[in-house]
């Protein structure tokens, strides 16, 4: 296992966790139209939000962690590992947004997991 790994998955946890408070941000503002008439109240709503906040946090952090990580590792091993995002989000999505992974859905995390899998084999 390469000795970056743990380093590599706690930028993809950060990224896959900065996703999870934006949506839930969003969940609480709300569905909003693109219009002048309301910028200035959205543009308020989510500069205050705590769970949009911490999202942006978590995503500064998780640049900091992929900035350290490019230093070490060839980006070829790295950057197909960030995938492993779309299987936290998805299952995270599921669990706590209660939304609809479907078979397909399932299907394609199965095949990332298995892309992972041979990726970190070529360490």
């Amino acid at each position: 296992m390469n000795k970056y790994l743990p380093l590599i998955l706690t930028g993809v946890l950060l990224n896959a966790a900065a996703q999870l408070l934006l949506k839930q941000g969003m969940r609480v503002i709300g569905h909003f139209d693109f219009k002048a008439a309301n910028i200035v109240d959205i543009s308020f709503k989510t500069a205050t939000s705590p769970f949009i906040l911490g999202g942006l946090l978590c995503y500064v952090i998780s640049v900091v962690v992929w900035l350290l990580v490019l230093s070490r590792v060839e980006v070829s091993f790295a950057y197909p590992l960030l995938s492993v995002g779309y299987i936290v989000t998805a299952l995270a999505g599921f669990f706590f947004f209660q939304e609809n992974v479907n078979l397909t859905r399932w299907l394609g995390i199965f095949v990332i997991c298995g892309g992972v899998w041979l990726i970190t084999r070529t360490s």
